[in-house]
């Protein structure tokens, strides 16, 4: 933990952000019973029963030292998916930056592999050259 609170008390440098990534899964649900209507006097009636309506997966970029974020929504979580998303972050967020410092869990997908499943070797190699990696506890 100490290794995260110390990447956390660095200046700013643009040249070296930092960057946090998180993701998450969100279900999506549709209602199975119309509402009742709201009347004078009371408030709007819904059921808690609902019908599953597939998912989606969020990846969310956030710097906290410029107060940027950057949501993906992606139909699923796989490596490839990650890979995609940290080549985006390399090459369209941040271009301009000699190295990006990025604090993330260490989920299975979140390493260097998955950088080489997606990629030829030499693409991935290039991309983890531009990351300074640090796993949250």
């Amino acid at each position: 933990m100490e290794d995260v609170l110390d990447v956390y008390k660095r200046t700013y440098d643009e040249t070296h952000p930092l960057v946090c990534m998180d993701e998450s899964s969100k279900q999506h649900i549709k209602e199975t019973r119309q509402p009742i209507p709201a009347k004078p006097g009371t408030v709007e009636k819904y059921d808690t029963e609902y019908e599953r309506n597939g998912v989606s997966n969020l990846f969310m970029f956030f710097e906290p030292l410029e107060g940027k974020r950057h949501v993906v929504a992606t139909d699923q979580r796989t490596a490839v998916d990650w890979a995609h998303q940290i080549r985006n972050l390399v090459d369209v967020e941040y271009p301009r930056a000699e190295r990006i410092t990025l604090v993330m869990d260490n989920l299975n997908t979140h390493t260097g592999a998955s950088l080489y499943k997606a990629f030829a070797p030499e693409e991935a190699r290039r991309i983890l050259d531009k990351l300074e990696i640090h796993y949250t506890p």
